[in-house]
């Protein structure tokens, strides 16, 4: 029978998915699946790009910890690609790969002084917060009025890690240091702006229940912003999820607290609709002072149109949360424009000729862009998947496809990887470091650490 050697770089809930459905799929060859990730630990995503009190969302770790226990996909963390193995290795030792890298920088906005000291990538605060190993252990919490552009989930998740009451996260897997962070912050009031009206936003229904539900912090919106127009009331009236997302900010504007009317909490959220960021200003020394925005109107059809009129709150702080970003990845063509890997329907495209690239694939964010919630992934995981059973005659003929050949190449470049072994020894240190304190787990942050601590030294 044929053998299959593939290679998923990107060990996340897009790269696991692929896997297990390759695994299960009907086919007339047989299958080995390497799983590359630059980081020790796997589930991307999940562990990493997910607001700590969102356990549910986290319960998605169980499914994909069932695919990983099965034992027939192996993992390789704390492997780099495009320096600890390259895409020259991956062809002489596999039959094909996919890129299931995702997207984790910030989308860029170009307005005046969004880069001023006190201005923040949302994505960047996301990984302090989810303890990250790449990224700092500190976060400068230091301004009482902050401002949090865009109103999509991951806007919402910051402005409610912000807005909490760092005691409220410790029943959480929030690390020390994060703890630490949002218990010394003196912020009292976090302001969230979108340009489009209440009946346009991107978040979810159970994000924005979640918010109304804060220990200690009252939430503010504004009448003005609730004078629809026609394609607004239509869409409340043919979509659930915009009519629920109306009746619970409806049920807001009943609270004390509206309009700034004033309520008894120590902390504000002010949703701030019809409202287009045009400019941060910045104090003498260059720090972030206040967010300067363009009050927007309807336009007739769903959309929004400039007013002219310009208004402006002192903030101490930015956090721009207005779309992820893919990375370009080492001899693998590159969409700049969209932040995508160029594709059609997961076969890798080259850049200039739009003809396929033989052997590579793509899946999951890197593949469509941020968009979907995390479920999605497994049918975009599916479709590629197709194609790559489908094209075996385009595979790639590696010179060496044992599957001793890549480990013995790692040991040779003296790669610290770690395996699913070592992912059980962390997971469980985790476990017991929370336990004392009757908590899920408590993150180890430093990469070395959990390196050590995977591979049992």
């Amino acid at each position: 029978m044929t053998k299959l050697r593939l290679a998923i770089v990107g060990a996340g809930p897009a790269g696991i998915y692929a896997a297990d459905i390759l695994l299960k799929a009907e086919r007339k060859f047989d299958v080995s699946i390497d799983l590359f990730d630059h980081l020790p630990a796997p589930y991307g995503l999940v562990r990493y790009g997910v607001a700590p009190d969102h356990p549910r969302i986290k319960g998605i770790i169980n499914a994909l910890r069932d695919v990983l226990d099965r034992g027939d996909i192996r993992i390789f963390g704390n492997v780099r690609f495009g320096t600890d193995i390259t895409l020259a290795d991956l062809k002489k030792h596999y039959n094909a790969v996919i890129f299931a890298t995702g997207a984790i920088k910030d989308a860029e906005l170009d307005i005046p002084g969004i880069d001023a000291e006190g201005s923040f990538g949302a994505a960047d605060f996301v990984s302090w917060y989810d303890g990250h190993p790449d990224f700092p252990r500190e976060w400068p919490l230091d301004a009482a009025s902050v401002a949090v552009l865009g109103n999509g989930n991951v806007a919402l998740d910051v402005a409610r890690v912000l807005a909490k009451h760092a005691d409220d996260l410790l029943s959480t897997e929030i690390p020390a240091n994060v703890y630490d962070g949002l218990k010394a912050s003196p912020i009292t009031d976090v302001h969230v702006f979108g340009r489009r009206g209440p009946a346009q936003v991107k978040f979810t229904p159970l994000e924005l229940r979640e918010l109304g539900e804060l220990r200690d912090v009252d939430m503010v919106v504004y009448d003005e912003d609730f004078d629809y127009d026609e394609a607004s009331k239509a869409a409340i009236a043919s979509n659930k999820q915009v009519m629920v997302i109306d009746r619970v900010l409806q049920s807001w504007r009943q609270r004390p607290s509206v309009n700034n009317a004033g309520g008894e909490a120590s902390r504000r959220l002010h949703l701030h609709f019809y409202a287009r960021p045009v400019e941060v200003k910045t104090d003498a020394e260059g720090r972030t002072a206040a967010i300067v925005y363009e009050r927007t109107r309807p336009d007739g059809s769903g959309g929004v149109e400039g007013t002219g009129e310009l208004r402006e709150i002192e903030v101490g702080q930015v956090y721009r949360a207005i779309g992820y970003f893919g990375s370009p990845l080492p001899d693998v063509p590159f969409d700049k424009r969209h932040g995508v890997i160029p594709n059609h329907e997961g076969q890798v495209l080259h850049k200039d000729s739009n003809e396929r690239v033989p052997g590579v694939y793509a899946t999951g964010w890197i593949k469509r862009g941020p968009v979907g919630l995390i479920g999605h992934t497994k049918s975009d995981a599916m479709e590629t998947v197709r194609h790559l059973i489908n094209d075996q005659g385009s595979w790639w003929t590696p010179e060496d496809p044992s599957e001793d050949a890549i480990v013995s190449l790692l040991a040779e470049r003296q790669v610290a990887w770690t395996d699913l072994d070592g992912w059980h020894r962390l997971d469980e240190h985790e476990i017991a470091l929370g336990a004392p304190t009757e908590r899920a787990r408590i993150k180890v942050v430093d990469r070395d650490e959990m390196v050590r601590v995977s591979r049992g030294e």
